[in-house]
């Protein structure tokens, strides 16, 4: 996993919390479920990544 891949995903739980953000301030329910969505998907494949550090470093 690389240091690009690192960051797209951290990226990807961003954007996912600023549109649930802006879905919250207008209401907006569809951009509210898009963006939890995205954030879902985005901190599930950082916590992957983190298992996968810690098996190649051997903790």
């Amino acid at each position: 996993m690389g240091a690009d891949e690192k960051f797209s995903n951290k990226a990807e739980e961003l954007k996912g919390r600023a549109k649930e953000a802006v879905g919250d301030a207008t209401g907006n329910e569809q951009w509210q479920a898009e963006g939890r969505a995205e954030r879902a998907k985005g901190s599930l494949k950082q916590a992957g990544e983190k298992v996968k550090d810690a098996f190649k470093s051997g903790k």
